[in-house]
């Protein structure tokens, strides 16, 4: 069985590392460097990176905060915010980044999955979907969680594995920092309905929430930011309690 990952996420607001709840209701959480490099240093198996306004704010990911970012820790560094094209996704992976998320982009043109995963390879390319709960089911929204699209996301994760993203970042924007626990419900559907790797993100809380989406769903990855950002948990206590639960996890 593969190694699950537990993957701390830095949500950068102008240069700082901030948290919300659903998307909204911002504050500061420190230097997204020096936070990444007491990552690096407690085990955890990635580090996403998501300039969360860039898009909002129509503006390009912040370089030089990836480059010092990615100087300094050896964990694969996963970037997403404001790429708008081919260009910002070389841009970013010349700036030190493993893999891109796109998210708004990749819905307003699909075809920049095509097109990107054919140049870069698939294993760079992370599509990001933002979902919430509606009368319908599940519907993707983009732009930070502000702009509905009308778009199902078990549908939308499908279409992106056949236009060949690499791996799903899975978002409940219902779930974003409650620490409720992930919404089981939303990932399992997904994972189930993709092939791809899927990375669980929104409503961690506490260790046995890590546990309940291994154990519950067929995600790879679990996603994290207030509890590892205000020193509630380390990434080895979440391990350390995955172990113990039975999911084969990275020392």
């Amino acid at each position: 069985m593969l190694a699950k990952r537990i993957i701390p996420c830095l949500d950068v607001n102008k240069g700082r590392v901030v948290k919300g709840i659903n998307f909204v209701e911002l504050r500061d959480a420190g230097d997204p460097v020096q936070q990444a490099v007491v990552y690096d240093k407690q085990g955890a198996d990635e580090l996403v990176f998501l300039d969360i306004t860039a898009t909002y704010e129509e503006r390009k990911t912040i370089i030089d905060v990836v480059e010092k970012t990615a100087s300094v820790v050896f964990m694969p560094l996963t970037v997403g915010g404001g790429i708008r094209g081919i260009d910002d996704i070389r841009a970013l992976l010349k700036a030190g980044a493993d893999k891109v998320s796109i998210n708004s982009a990749a819905v307003k043109n699909p075809d920049i999955i095509n097109e990107s995963s054919k140049i870069f390879g698939s294993q760079c390319i992370v599509v990001a979907i933002d979902a919430k709960r509606t009368k319908n089911g599940f519907e993707v929204f983009i732009k930070g969680g502000r702009e509905p699209t009308g778009i199902d996301a078990i549908e939308w994760a499908k279409e992106v594995q056949q236009r060949g993203a690499g791996e799903i970042l899975l978002t409940s924007i219902d779930a974003d920092g409650t620490k409720d626990g992930f919404d089981i419900e939303l990932l399992k559907a997904v994972s189930t309905a993709v092939e791809i790797p899927v990375i669980a993100s929104g409503g961690a809380g506490k260790p046995k929430h890590f546990l309940d989406v291994f154990k519950q769903t067929e995600v790879e990855a679990a996603l994290a930011a207030s509890i590892f950002h205000f020193g509630e948990y380390s990434i080895e206590e979440v391990k350390a309690f995955l172990i113990n639960g039975g999911i084969n996890v990275r020392i």
